[in-house]
């Protein structure tokens, strides 16, 4: 019997919708890529307010662009991220092309960010030796599936989801 999930999930496209419903009991709100229209964007919110969202695009430029386009009009969406890596098909990226058990990974490992707090100062994370360390950046997006970014990038979302210094270095001794 598959999960139900109470969510909606906001996917890019029908072959996304179709993937999920294939692994999951769920219901999904199509963007159509970067056509994403202002009444989606309207339904997206109105939803959100009943059930909540959970947003789960390409690992790619328009997925993120598209996520962010969500995120301003809905600010604390749940996020589920599939890394570029297990979305990888023959001629495309997307999560159409992912491996299963990677969708089924970043769904039951779905993140809320909080906008309000700051959980690890830009001391603290300039001193665990990330920046220009590419390996020890996306072994923390990994650990804490935060999905795929730069140094930044990375920043925000750890303080978003209010991840602390001590549980990054608890997670990395722990590999």
């Amino acid at each position: 019997m598959k999960k139900k999930i109470k969510e909606v999930i906001v996917v890019e496209g029908k072959t996304d919708t179709a993937i999920i419903q294939k692994l999951f009991d769920a219901d999904t709100i199509e963007t159509h890529g970067l056509a994403l229209s202002e009444e989606t964007l309207d339904l997206i919110v109105e939803i959100n307010q009943k059930r909540g969202i959970i947003i789960l695009t390409d690992p790619d430029y328009p997925g993120m662009k598209i996520r962010n386009m969500i995120l301003e009009r809905v600010p604390h969406a749940k996020q589920a991220f599939v890394d570029k890596k297990d979305a990888v098909g023959e001629k495309k990226l997307g999560i159409a092309e992912a491996r299963e058990e990677a969708i089924i990974q970043a769904l039951e490992n779905v993140v809320s960010f909080s906008q309000d707090n700051q959980s690890i100062s830009w001391e603290e994370f300039v001193s665990l030796d990330i920046i220009g360390n590419k390996q020890k950046r996306l072994m923390i997006y990994d650990l804490f599936h935060l999905g795929y970014g730069n140094a930044k990038t990375l920043y925000k979302r750890l303080n978003m989801a209010g991840i602390t210094k001590e549980d990054i270095l608890e997670k990395l001794s722990m590999k």
